[in-house]
C-alpha cells in the first residue's frame, strides 16, 4: 500500500550478483520525515538495498519507487532530490574543506552565489567553520565524517541515505554526528540509515527492519521490537573458559531464555539482580556479572541465533 507520505516504497525487492542473491524479496515503506533504519551484520543485504534506493544500482526484481518515481526511468531526477553519505569517505584530500563543498555543489548545477551561501550554512551546521580553509587530509576522522554529511546536504535533499554513518569513530565523535542527524530530522529531512550498532539504531531511528541473509526478519520501532522479542533485562554471566555450557544447564530454570555465547551466558529475565542472586544461592560463582536492559542485539540474537558482529 502506498500513501502520499511514502518516500521509498519497495515490494518484493531483489538484488542479484550472478547466481548470488544479496536481497531476497523485501517490502519497505519509508514515510516522509521519519528516520528509518536497516539493522544487521555485514553481508545482510543492507548496502545492496541502499544502492538500489540511491538509484545507482539496478533492481533485479520486484518494484521500487523513490519519491513516487521509478529509478530505472527517472534516475537523474531522483538523484537530484536525495543525498547520499557513503560508508567510505570519498572526499578530495588535495583541496580545502570549503572547496570540497563548493565543487560538489557545482556538480548539481547550482549557481555560484547560491553554492557559496549554502557552503557557509553547512560548514556552520556541521561545526567546521573554523576548518573551512584547512586541507581535508589534516582533519580527524570525525571531522571528515561531518564534512561528508555536509556534502550530501548541498542540494537540500528530501531524503538522506547514510550507510554506516559512524563506523570507525570514537564515542565522542559519534555523538556529535548523531546530534547533527537528529537536527536534520527535526528540519523534516527523511533519514534512511544502515548500521550494525544497536545503540545507533536505538538512538536515531523511529522504525527499523532487522535484516539477515538478504531477508527482513522483523520490523518495528526499537522499543516495540525489544518488548516483543526480549525480556526487560539481561543478566550476563562469565564463567571460566569452557565452563559456560555446563553452567547453562544449572541456571536454565532461572530465566525465560538462556543464550550460550563463546565467552558468556545471557539470562533473559524481568529482574536481572534477582536472577544473579539466585545463581549465587546455588553455589555458582561467575568470574564476572553484568545486569543490563535488553537491546536490539538481543532481538537479533533471538531471531537469527547469532550476534550482529558474527
Amino acid at each position: 500500500m502506498t500513501t502520499s507520505d511514502s518516500m521509498i516504497l519497495a515490494q518484493g525487492l531483489r538484488k542479484s550478483f550472478g547466481s548470488f542473491e544479496a536481497v531476497k524479496g523485501i517490502d519497505v515503506d519509508v514515510r516522509r520525515g521519519e528516520a528509518f533504519g536497516f539493522l544487521g551484520p555485514n553481508g545482510a543485504g543492507k548496502s545492496s538495498t541502499m544502492r538500489m534506493v540511491a538509484a545507482v544500482s539496478p533492481v533485479s526484481g520486484g518494484t521500487l519507487r523513490i519519491l513516487g518515481m521509478d529509478p530505472a526511468e527517472d534516475g537523474p531526477q531522483i538523484r537530484s532530490r536525495i543525498g547520499v553519505c557513503p560508508q567510505e569517505d570519498t572526499l578530495d584530500l588535495e583541496i580545502t574543506v570549503r572547496d570540497n563543498l563548493f565543487v560538489y555543489g557545482r556538480y548539481f548545477g547550482l549557481p555560484r552565489k547560491e553554492v557559496r551561501e549554502r557552503v557557509d550554512e553547512l560548514l556552520e551546521f556541521v561545526q567546521l567553520t573554523e576548518k573551512a580553509d584547512s586541507m581535508v587530509e589534516d582533519l580527524s576522522g570525525g571531522m571528515k565524517r561531518r564534512l561528508t554529511i555536509a556534502r550530501s546536504l548541498i542540494n537540500r535533499p528530501e531524503i538522506l541515505l547514510l550507510d554506516e554513518p559512524t563506523t570507525g569513530l570514537d564515542p565522542q565523535a559519534r555523538h556529535v554526528v548523531w546530534d547533527r542527524l537528529f537536527r536534520l530530522k527535526q528540519q523534516g529531512v527523511t533519514l534512511v540509515l544502515t548500521t550494525h550498532y544497536m545503540d545507533e539504531a536505538e538512538q536515531l531511528t523511529d522504525r527499523l527492519v532487522v535484516m539477515d541473509k538478504g531477508l527482513i526478519v522483523a520490523e518495528g520501532s526499537p522499543m516495540s521490537l525489544i518488548a516483543e522479542h526480549s525480556t526487560r533485562e539481561v543478566a550476563e554471566l562469565r564463567f571460566g573458559v569452557g565452563d559456560n555450557e555446563a553452567a547453562a544447564d544449572k541456571v536454565a530454570d532461572l530465566a525465560d531464555r538462556v543464550e550460550v555465547l563463546p565467552d558468556r551466558l545471557l539470562l533473559y529475565t524481568a529482574d536481572g539482580e534477582e536472577t544473579v542472586a539466585k545463581v549465587h544461592e546455588r553455589g555458582l560463582e561467575p568470574v564476572a556479572t553484568l545486569v543490563r536492559r535488553a537491546t536490539l542485539e538481543d532481538v537479533f540474537l533471538r531471531l537469527t541465533g547469532r550476534t550482529l558482529v558474527d
